[in-house]
């Protein structure tokens, strides 16, 4: 998609959305008024805020596609869907639109300027690539990682839907900062979640931090928020 064509896909979608999901289509508008005035070249070279705006358009497209169908359609669709990817669409994307986003007004500034980066991206994808290739499913939305802290969304092949979080603080920052990530879950009523504190120095990290999150979506309980540190 074009950098022009972003903000009338937005429109178009808010238009489908009145009718069915209001809440969305406010969400819609109120993004489309954020960045009526960025020119699409300047657009083009804020290389986050557009991968945020595409997911987004994505998941309005296929949430009101979803609403399209019946119920018992809808369900039987979404039982084939791999866990984390149905708990994004059934769960936390909704709560998102239809809820109060306390950081959305931070987080949408940041992108605009630029100031946003992804500190953890490579070690994020090293883990993606090793949960995928032993059969497990990751999800990573902007949304997630910017309101609900949570940088990706995973499940081994027989586990849970579990919300990870990774970080390289360490000692008072670290348990500051693990603080706010368990009341952040909390208030979006995210039931389980590990919060991961490592060394990127480390050459064993990838394979500790998979192995902990596949053990976890299979075995942790509900309720639970735990931290872990890799040292």
């Amino acid at each position: 998609m074009q950098a022009r064509e972003i903000e009338p896909k937005l429109k178009q979608l808010s238009n489908l959305a009145w009718s069915t999901e209001p809440a969305l289509a406010q969400r819609l508008d109120e993004v489309t008024r954020w960045i009526k005035d960025i020119r699409p070249g300047l657009l083009m070279q804020k290389g986050v805020l557009v991968g945020f705006l595409l997911e987004l358009i994505k998941d309005g497209e296929f949430w009101l596609k979803l609403q399209s169908l019946t119920n018992e359609e809808r369900q039987l669709f979404l039982k084939h869907l791999p866990s984390p990817v149905r708990y994004w669409y059934e769960n936390l994307f909704p709560k998102w639109f239809n809820e109060n986003d306390h950081k959305f007004y931070i987080w949408k500034q940041k992108l605009r300027s630029g100031e946003f980066n992804q500190e953890d991206a490579e070690i994020l994808k090293s883990v993606s690539r090793q949960i995928k290739s032993r059969d497990g499913c990751v999800v990573h939305r902007y949304i997630a990682d910017l309101s609900m802290a949570t940088d990706v969304i995973v499940s081994s092949s027989t586990g849970k839907p579990l919300c990870v979080q990774l970080t390289t603080m360490s000692g008072e920052l670290c348990n500051h900062k693990y603080k706010e990530w368990k009341d952040t879950l909390q208030q979006w009523k995210i039931r389980r979640g590990i919060f991961v504190s490592y060394n990127p120095g480390q050459d064993r990290s990838v394979i500790q931090l998979v192995n902990l999150v596949l053990h976890n979506s299979r075995h942790l309980t509900e309720a639970k928020y735990i931290k872990f540190c890799f040292r």
